[in-house]
């Protein structure tokens, strides 16, 4: 039996179905009860449902015989020319819905990443047939969309899902696939999630494969998904506030080798320690606002470096340096 990909086996294919975007997803039910639709953009993260949002609605106006035929799905970061807006867009835009439907619905995925000429011609095309095709546009910022597409659109903005939102869709899931998960393994999942549905399910996938016969636990988790125990961040920082370089250093080598994890793991998830106003690093070490903002400012700089190609091990040790430093004054 041909296994299948679970975070399409538990897409929702209803509007009812997207969870954590109760505000959007009413305003959105509104549209499909009077079966009419303005141009629509969609902008949030990855991993909160605006794809799903967008396919809801085609399968909810059209039902389920007809929406394949009258809706059509593009991602502007495979084909993010201009080409693409005079072809497949526009070749789709002007034929005639199908089976007596109103309009057709174009989606556009990662519209961000259209170029500026592009998202000039996609405007036009959204003008010229407005009265037989409707456009939704999904992207993660949508302050990279030019002003007259927005004005164009009706603007819904998805936030990060809730813990309590991504933890109750993994029990349903975990319920139907009849697998056992403490609860500090919902914790790592919903840690290393940050807020994207698809993350936490692919991760749980991953994880249930591992050892079916044991409870899915939270070592299994950050195992599979490479990612460092917050604990063992947690105890990276802490030592180097305390002063002691070498220990700190002995431990950031060991999550770099040992453990396998790149440095932009590292520097994120000690930048989610810092930022965490009531864990134990702010609580024990009595860190004040200032010093908190200076080690973000720090970690913002080798964040940057590292971007830029700096070496890893480098960047990592001098901010370790830093924040034993910043202690010792």
């Amino acid at each position: 039996m041909k296994e299948e990909i679970w975070i399409e086996k538990y897409r929702p294919v209803r509007l009812e179905q997207v969870i954590g975007q109760d505000e959007a997803i009413e305003r959105l039910k509104s549209y499909v009860a009077t079966k009419n639709l303005p141009h629509l953009l969609f902008s949030g993260p990855p991993g909160v449902g605006k794809t799903a949002s967008a396919v809801s609605i085609a399968r909810e106006i059209f039902g389920e015989a007809l929406w394949r035929e009258n809706f059509t799905e593009l991602n502007a970061s495979d084909e993010r020319g201009i080409d693409v807006v005079r072809t497949k867009i526009k070749n789709f835009a002007k034929t005639a819905p199908i089976g007596g439907a109103g309009f057709k619905i174009i989606f556009l995925d990662e519209a961000d990443a259209l170029t500026p000429d592009a998202q000039s011609a996609l405007r036009r095309t959204m003008e010229r047939f407005s009265s037989n095709c409707r456009f939704i546009l999904s992207c993660n910022y949508s302050s990279k969309i030019i002003e007259p597409i927005q004005s164009r659109c009706a603007v819904y903005r998805f936030r990060r899902l809730s813990d309590e939102a991504i933890k109750k869709r993994l029990e349903y899931i975990a319920k139907d696939q009849v697998l056992s998960i403490t609860e500090d393994g919902y914790e790592a999942l919903i840690y290393v999630a940050q807020g994207d549905m698809r993350k936490a399910v692919n991760s749980l996938q991953a994880a249930a494969f591992i050892d079916p016969e044991k409870p899915i636990s939270r070592e299994t988790i950050y195992r599979t998904t490479s990612t460092a125990n917050p604990e063992d961040i947690i105890s990276l920082v802490e030592t180097a506030l305390l002063g002691n370089f070498r220990a700190a250093r002995k431990e950031l080598n060991r999550l770099l080798y040992e453990e396998g994890l790149s440095g932009e793991d590292i520097i994120g998830q000690i930048y989610r320690a810092i930022s965490s106003m009531d864990n134990r690093i702010v609580l024990d070490l009595g860190l004040s606002e200032k010093r908190i903002v200076e080690l973000v400012d720090i970690i913002g700089e080798i964040d940057f470096r590292l971007t830029e190609g700096a070496s890893e091990k480098i960047q990592l040790e001098a901010l370790l340096a830093h924040f034993v430093l910043s202690n010792a004054d």
